[in-house]
């Protein structure tokens, strides 16, 4: 079963991408049907509130493409054979990020049409993040020398609980005594 894996993958991302494709549509439609029970000047275009939920569908469309195209399995035409799965929409990273972005602008999107415009300071915190990833994972090391998280812990903690295996702690033990037949690498 060698492509036991890649066909796991493709179900994943198919189903992943019919919730989005789903999750799109219903929360366009609540946010939609909201505003016209509850909020019903915020849908005329001389409003900033339709002008902002304009302008957040363009994140959450594109990212939702974005997800779709990388994400779909592709198949022969003639055998209906899997050719590839597409990326694994559940790896973590950029597109842990990218549905993050899109469930942030859906929560906004409907509950601005239910609670005001004020649940769109909710949508700060995706710059917020940005920028404490920023500082962590490359300023904060920049100019501190180490990582937020060596940062937390004192140097002389940091290495001691370094997980290490039977052989590294082996040929460690082998280059404390001088040993020829360890090379001493650099970090």
């Amino acid at each position: 079963m060698a492509n036991a894996s890649a066909k796991r993958t493709a179900q994943h991302n198919a189903e992943s991408i019919k919730n989005l494709r789903l999750g799109l549509l219903v929360s366009g439609a609540l946010s939609i049907l909201l505003r016209l029970l509850f909020r019903r000047g915020s849908l005329s275009p001389k409003q900033l509130s339709f002008w902002i939920y304009v302008f957040s569908l363009v994140p959450s469309v594109f990212l939702s493409r974005y997800l779709e195209r990388i994400g779909s399995p592709r198949r022969d035409p003639t055998t209906g054979t899997l050719i590839s799965a597409g990326e694994d929409l559940s790896r973590p990273g950029i597109i842990e990020w990218c549905f993050d972005v899109i469930y942030i602008t859906w929560a906004c999107q409907v509950g601005s049409g239910a609670f005001g415009q004020w649940v769109w300071w909710l949508y700060l915190i995706i710059p917020l993040y940005a920028i404490f990833k920023l500082w962590s994972s490359v300023i904060s090391p920049m100019f501190f020398g180490r990582s937020a998280a060596a940062a937390a812990a004192p140097e002389g903690e940091a290495e001691t609980k370094e997980p290490t295996s039977k052989r590294q702690e082996k040929l460690r033990k082998r280059s404390e005594r001088g040993d020829p037949r360890v090379r001493m690498q650099t970090r």
